[in-house]
């Protein structure tokens, strides 16, 4: 097992002062758009929020997805993917079975539930199929046992752990993609043109890097969001006439 990384609060930390050129791409290549995970298929609510009009251009787009770093599912799948890290990281099968319980139901629509969980399962078929680990069968029938699916932070947490990849250099790298991935879909909704969608992604650095930093000191007795706009929208998109996208 990997030995578990020393806290580090300050996000200003180098990446690659801890996790080396090798680790780093490895982290890159899981979190790239091109990974086969289907992120492109899911808007996280984006697409009933531009439909409503609560999103409608790089200024109420920066506003959704702060919000949803801050205070919504991303700040419940930061500290999921911190608890799976540890349990993985110490050889705990309880911690890691309770953080799989955790994944599955902090979920507030079906529509969310759905995207994480497949998510989760493209992502450790893929990464247990094209970089193994000796431990990594030991997690899925691990999972398997608990007739549960994995969710996509719990997965993530589960290969960064295992392949030595500090949380404090996962948890910001997946905020981000979880950032970019909403931007992407603003940007052909909205439409917003590619400049605006990259500036408003530069602007929510502070917002990530705020986010990864108050996982890594909270408790576990914090889990939970408060970002009701987001579950609403999500439940009006499972009707919406036309849509795009499956989230």
């Amino acid at each position: 097992m990997a030995p578990r990384a020393r806290m580090v609060t300050d996000m200003a930390t180098p990446i690659d002062a801890t996790l080396g050129a090798a680790g780093l791409a490895r982290l890159m290549a899981w979190l790239s758009p091109a990974f086969p995970v289907g992120g492109y298929s899911y808007s996280h609510g984006v697409e009933r929020a531009i439909e409503e009009g609560v999103i409608r251009d790089g200024d109420t787009l920066r506003d959704w997805i702060e919000g949803a770093l801050l205070y919504g599912p991303a700040r419940v799948d930061a500290d999921l993917l911190r608890e799976t890290w540890r349990a993985v990281s110490g050889d705990d099968a309880d911690a890691f079975a309770h953080a799989l319980m955790l994944g599955e139901v902090m979920r507030g629509t079906p529509e969310l539930a759905l995207e994480t969980r497949q998510q989760g399962e493209s992502f450790l078929t893929t990464v247990a199929a094209s970089w193994p680990h000796a431990d990594m069968p030991h997690w899925i029938d691990r999972i398997r046992s608990e007739s549960r699916a994995p969710a996509y932070p719990v997965s993530v947490g589960l290969a960064a752990a295992l392949h030595g990849i500090p949380r404090e250099s996962v948890l910001p790298a997946f905020l981000q993609a979880f950032a970019a991935s909403l931007v992407s879909a603003a940007v052909r909704l909205v439409p917003l043109g590619q400049t605006v969608g990259q500036s408003t992604l530069a602007r929510l650095e502070p917002a990530i890097a705020e986010a990864a930093a108050a996982s890594l000191t909270r408790s576990l007795d914090q889990l939970g969001s408060a970002a009701p706009m987001i579950d609403l929208l999500s439940i009006a998109h499972e009707t919406q006439h036309m849509r795009l996208f499956r989230s």
